[in-house]
């Protein structure tokens, strides 16, 4: 038998659906209801581990172990493929590179991101970003690459140079990565439309398109990002978001009434929980235990 291959489930998703959409998973849970919701893929951001998972900014505080904690609890219970955040590739060298690579193939994950930012990055639609040389991120390219272990496994070069070096020289940036062995490009913080063709026209691979909120890309709507030649759309953190703030919501109203009466029509039911995470399946089991140790 042929071994499983998350990032042969990855490609296969995207000939499918064009362009994929890709969803933000905070956690296990909600890695569960977007298969629910019917997406074929799904993200772990950095950003959203750093402040989900550690309650700290994306200065790239967080480090590899704390991104693999979130990636195995997610790939234990959701089969759906998961493109993963690794920031720099946590770490200075090659051989820290290639670490992240083979953890991330190991844990389940189905394809990864890098980026060109320096080791204190930011998040892509902050000011301020600084970038290593072309070289540099070539080389974090390439021992991506060389150190897969599965070859499906997708390598993503995402580039932070357009709102640094200008449209021409991330261009140039993402073709440099492309003949180091990128299988797809990230070209961040995109501001118009027709920046994502010109990115496709160049590459010839799949470019994908970060829609988050509140950043310096508009919302285009998939049909416009098809007709820009984008081939993955992400929303990043679209349910974190909205988690936070309907958490602060019940925190205040709680804390304000004395009661959660005002805001129980807010909240997922006891059974809509279990439902969403099979607890029935579980206790049927536990069930069938204590009865087959009762009959002994």
């Amino acid at each position: 038998m042929s071994q499983y291959s998350a990032g042969a489930a990855f490609r296969k998703a995207m000939q499918e659906e064009s362009p994929l959409q890709v969803v933000g998973a905070i956690n296990a849970n909600h890695a569960l209801l977007a298969k629910r919701a019917g997406f074929k893929a799904i993200y772990l951001s950095g950003g959203g581990v750093a402040a989900g998972s550690l309650g700290l900014p994306d200065l790239g505080i967080s480090n590899l172990d704390d991104v693999l904690t979130d990636v195995r609890r997610i790939t234990d219970v959701c089969d759906l493929p998961l493109l993963v955040d690794v920031d720099t590739g946590f770490g200075s060298s090659a051989f820290n590179v290639a670490r992240t690579v083979k953890s991330m193939i190991k844990f389940g994950a189905a394809a990864m991101h890098i980026e060109d930012q320096v080791g204190a990055k930011r998040c892509g639609h902050r000011p301020g970003k600084e970038i290593v040389s072309k070289q540099e991120m070539v080389d974090r390219v390439k021992a991506a690459v060389d150190a897969r272990t599965d070859e499906n496994f997708v390598i993503m070069a995402r580039t932070d140079a357009l709102a640094v070096e200008g449209l021409d020289a991330a261009i140039d940036r993402a073709l440099a990565c492309v003949e180091a062995g990128a299988d797809m490009i990230f070209p961040e913080a995109i501001t118009q439309l027709d920046m994502y063709k010109q990115f496709a026209n160049a590459v010839k691979v799949p470019i994908l398109a970060n829609i988050t909120e509140f950043g310096a890309t508009p919302l285009y709507t998939v049909e416009e990002l098809k007709s820009a030649d984008v081939g993955l759309v992400l929303y990043p953190l679209s349910a974190f978001r909205a988690m936070n703030k309907a958490a602060e919501n019940v925190y205040h109203a709680i804390r304000r009434d004395g009661t959660q009466q005002q805001v129980v029509d807010t909240m997922q039911t006891r059974m809509e929980l279990y439902e969403r995470i099979n607890y029935h399946d579980f206790e049927q089991k536990l069930d069938a235990l204590f009865a087959q140790q009762k009959a002994k």
